[in-house]
């Protein structure tokens, strides 16, 4: 389902829910030193470390200059050994992230002294995740290292959404299912028809279009309930919503 697509009913906006999300969590516990706050903030780093390692390849650092830099920047954003004027006052983690790597490039050369002398003690590594080989496929246009980071974050957000999706079909035992009206969700292949789908599954077309109408509804809950974890209002989520039409757009 695009974004578009969605209705107010997918994901009600109850702060009961909202409260147990990632960000809020992180939020919530300020500059306490709370268990869950901390794995937490680990997930959201751990899910969306590529959109950052993207922009600071567009803005010129090498391969493993950039690897570094990533590495370091979420080991010191994880033992919160940031100076005093960043911090997550509020707002959508994007633009915090964003913002802390950008004071982090600023202090680059303190840090590096930092790190000589024994900081950064957290550990966070990357290299299972071989960040370059993903960045070749990036488009060579003059997109900034701020909109490669924009569209990065989104497909991030995306995948994250249909990852959730085939899990919870692969869990009820619907893996195939998932797999054929997959194409439906995502228009890879327009040329699947709904009669030419029914038939290979040996039902009706009306069954066939009510189960891509399901998935398309529940990808729209999911990929706000996704959403949800990296901002600290509800009401910011809609604004996600745009800003991923907006890209999509583009």
């Amino acid at each position: 389902m695009s974004p578009s697509e969605r209705t107010e009913s997918d994901v009600p906006e109850q702060p009961e829910w909202f409260a147990t999300t990632h960000w809020s969590v992180v939020l919530a516990a300020g500059q306490d030193d709370s268990p869950l706050a901390a794995q937490a903030l680990e997930t959201l780093c751990r899910t969306y470390w590529y959109p950052l390692y993207a922009y600071l390849r567009r803005d010129g650092h090498a391969a493993h200059a950039a690897e570094d830099l990533t590495q370091e920047f979420f080991a010191r954003l994880l033992a919160k050994d940031f100076p005093a004027g960043i911090s997550p006052l509020g707002g959508k983690f994007r633009s915090y992230l964003l913002t802390a790597l950008k004071h982090f490039l600023a202090n680059q050369r303190e840090y590096a002294q930092t790190a000589k002398r024994g900081g950064g003690k957290i550990s966070f590594s990357l290299d299972e995740l071989d960040a370059e080989t993903r960045y070749q496929f990036e488009p060579t246009d003059e997109a900034t290292p701020e909109s490669l980071f924009e569209k990065r974050w989104a497909s991030t957000l995306l995948d994250q959404a249909m990852n959730r999706l085939q899990a919870e079909y692969m869990a009820a035992g619907k893996a195939d299912l998932f797999d054929r009206l997959k194409p439906f969700l995502t228009g890879a292949d327009r040329s699947i028809a709904y009669d030419g789908l029914a038939a290979q599954l040996q039902t009706s077309e009306d069954a066939v279009k009510m189960a891509v109408h399901r998935l398309r509804k529940r990808y729209g809950e999911v990929l706000r309930a996704e959403i949800a974890q990296t901002v600290a209002r509800p009401q910011e989520i809609e604004e996600e919503i745009r800003q991923l039409i907006r890209l999509a757009a583009k």
